[in-house]
């Protein structure tokens, strides 16, 4: 039982739509902790990320799902996959579209598959940032049409605007029954796998062309020496093309170096202790397409 005499409720929101929609940001402010990257590039999220939001009332635990798009090499189609699969288990299907003077063609095929779905859900209209007002309202509308009885709620995800609001429609959908997850944890993520996407998010936001999309991160050793306040991790960048390799070093290391730093700060904020990251890049020639190298990668 909540404060107040109120039900406690808690539940599983899953976070689907289709790719660049904002999906990630909207997790992180919910949470209140950077538990997903977030890049301008599509197709960011490779994974299900979990965050958990735990109040005196409620217990969001939210699923950031890869977004939905027509997938062609087997990387992509595994994503596909795991938002799909994702979508069919939660409690709450939280729908994500942009805010628009209409909605995007992509957005109204994610609608009209969670509609077949048939469970309890919201759709969130992000951006409204940057859209007119008066294109809200046709909008719900439209999202109405295509998923009935459906909650709306318009949001922006970035300044955070109306995300109380969603947080409470959100907690309202949850079935009613005691926290699933510890109070303190915010995430399900380990500090590796955490890792392992703080790097990746920097060869994003680093690269150019084509490059981020056949590259994953491996850490391969992560050792923490507490009498020094020092974590020491090693971690390998694959990429599947051998030119590739030479633009992730750049001329005289400085690319490598570059992404290295930037991943190390923010390494050392989320641990609380300084760290020592060592790089290496190493060429797998068609690691997209190879089933089981992508099983060894968690993808």
């Amino acid at each position: 039982m909540a404060s107040g005499g109120v039900e406690y409720r808690a539940g599983y929101v899953v976070l689907c739509g289709r790719s660049n929609v904002g999906k990630s940001t909207l997790l992180n402010r919910i949470v209140g902790e950077k538990v997903a990257i977030v890049t301008p590039r599509p197709q960011t999220t490779r994974r299900r990320i979990v965050g958990v939001r735990t109040d005196p009332d409620a217990q969001l635990i939210l699923v950031d799902t890869p977004g939905l798009h027509e997938a062609t090499r087997l990387l992509n189609r595994r994503m596909v996959e795991v938002a799909r699969a994702a979508m069919a288990q939660g409690d709450v299907l939280a729908v994500v579209v942009e805010a628009g003077e209409r909605l995007a063609a992509e957005d109204r095929a994610v609608l009209a598959e969670a509609a077949r779905l048939g469970r309890p859900t919201v759709v969130i209209i992000n951006k409204i940032d940057l859209v007119r007002r008066a294109w809200l309202i046709p909008l719900a509308q439209e999202c109405l049409r295509l998923v009935p009885g459906a909650e709306i709620v318009p949001v922006s995800a970035l300044s955070g605007e109306n995300v109380a609001e969603l947080c409470t429609t959100l907690k309202g959908m949850l079935p009613a029954g005691p926290a699933l997850l510890p109070e303190d944890q915010y995430t399900d993520q380990t500090e590796r796998a955490l890792v392992e996407e703080i790097i990746r998010e920097k060869i994003f936001l680093a690269m150019r062309q084509e490059i981020p999309f056949s590259t994953a991160v491996k850490v391969e050793q992560f050792t923490e020496l507490e009498d020094r306040g020092l974590v020491r991790i090693h971690a390998t960048i694959i990429v599947d093309r051998d030119s590739h390799k030479g633009m992730m070093i750049g001329a005289g290391g400085r690319r490598l170096k570059e992404i290295g730093q930037a991943a190390r700060l923010e390494i050392e904020q989320h641990l609380g202790m300084k760290v020592f990251l060592a790089l290496n890049v190493k060429v797998e020639k068609d690691w997209t397409r190879d089933p089981r190298r992508l099983a060894e990668l968690d993808l």
